[in-house]
């Protein structure tokens, strides 16, 4: 048994990261996935950045542990043959714009035609309905359309881009949950069934108070970026200190009467002004000030954290990626893993955050190059015979591997 999924076979039409994050889950807990590349480049993310000996860090660290092929499915021979691939499969996975799956001949009523026990994960950025189901988009897109982008950054500068795509791993990660469900759907009842999920639809559900705090207050509250700083809760933002930044998070009574221990002043845990979570909300400026005046105060980061760790007030220091790559606990504990590739050699990437008591191991993966795997996958489950392979090999239906 290599993995909870153990025995799930997966196609994986998907590129670059929202797709590629459903399948790398089911990979790095078991699955058989084939990811299907389209000629003559595949995944356009084995372009992408950072580059070693022609290889990309972005692609294996997506992609390992799965077969790669690369196959033309606009040319009829290609598309029956992976088409025969669909038939041996539990769950076929794409985020290509809606409508480019069935034109090229692969949407649900086709698979589901030939494998009634399929399940189908479509990830899109806006949906398949609606009056932006036809624009272009990534994740920076869905957090302009979902009021996420508008909540980044200062109250008086433009909005701020994310340093990275927390929308598209977030809807991989819906993916995964949604596959896990429908295969045990598929258990209980025998049948497949068609799951998708959009960018924008994850996205909103990352405003835990904005919509809600903007709905009941019928806009009296109104939901403003405000740069290093909670929009609404005083005592929790970033704040500055000698030789960098902490993260404080005295959101509730008790964590404010902590801080206030912390700081050496315990009286304004009793203060009328400040005792509780509405008063702390409508002087949340106040607040802010009387952390920032004592964080001033502090000869250093570490200094300041130890005082308000000593009092179990939710603290953290401000980490480079450098910083917490290094750090022992995110490399103790997995969050920050090392992996060996056959071109690039070792480097760091992040580690998988779920843990199974039963499969407590993580697998040994690799990536393969593109259509690498042409030959295994195409003859021994899609059951070509040798010559029909070379002859789709010299037809240049199948891309041969190449490094």
């Amino acid at each position: 048994m290599q993995g909870i999924f153990d025995g799930v076979k997966v196609l994986d039409f998907s590129n670059v990261l929202s797709g590629p994050s459903v399948t790398r889950l089911l990979v790095e807990f078991g699955a058989e996935v084939v990811k299907v590349e389209l000629p003559p480049a595949g995944d356009m993310s084995r372009g992408l950045p950072a580059m070693r000996n022609g290889r990309s860090g972005y692609f294996v660290q997506q992609n390992r542990g799965k077969q790669c092929i690369c196959v033309d499915v606009k040319d009829p021979r290609g598309r029956e043959v992976v088409m025969a691939l669909v038939e041996q499969v539990d769950v076929l996975v794409q985020n290509f714009s809606p409508g480019v799956i069935e034109r090229l001949g692969f949407g649900w009523e086709a698979v589901s035609a030939r494998n009634p026990r399929l399940i189908m994960c479509s990830i899109s950025a806006f949906g398949t309905e609606g009056p932006l189901r036809d624009h272009p988009g990534y994740d920076a897109i869905a957090q302009a359309y979902g009021g996420v982008l508008h909540m980044n950054g200062e109250a008086d500068r433009a909005p701020s881009l994310m340093g990275l795509s927390p929308g598209d791993v977030l809807t991989g990660v819906h993916g995964f949950g949604a596959v896990a469900a429908a295969l045990y759907h598929r258990e209980r009842t025998g049948r497949g069934q068609h799951v998708e999920i959009s960018l924008l639809g994850c996205y909103m559900t990352c405003h835990e108070v904005n919509v809600q705090a903007w709905s009941i207050s019928e806009g009296a509250m109104e939901p403003m970026r405000s740069g290093s700083l909670h929009p609404f809760v005083g005592g929790y933002g970033v704040f500055p200190v000698a030789d960098g930044h902490v993260i404080v998070a005295a959101a509730n009574d008790r964590q404010w009467a902590d801080m206030c221990l912390a700081m050496g002043r315990p009286e304004l845990a009793t203060d009328e002004r400040y005792a509780t979570s509405a008063g702390r909300v409508a002087r949340r400026d106040e607040v802010n000030a009387v952390i920032a005046a004592w964080l001033a105060t502090q000869p250093d980061r570490d200094t300041a954290l130890a005082a308000m760790q000593a009092q179990h007030v939710p603290a953290a220091p401000v980490l480079t990626v450098e910083e917490a790559v290094a750090h022992p606990h995110l490399r103790g504990t997995g969050i920050v893993r090392s992996v060996t590739d056959p071109r690039i050699g070792a480097f760091d990437m992040p580690g998988v955050p779920i843990r199974f008591s039963e499969y407590p191991e993580l697998l040994e993966l690799q990536a393969s190059d593109l259509g690498e795997d042409n030959e295994a996958v195409l003859t021994s489950v899609a059951g070509l015979s040798p010559a029909d392979y070379a002859e789709l090999v010299r037809a240049g239906v199948v891309v041969q591997a190449r490094a």
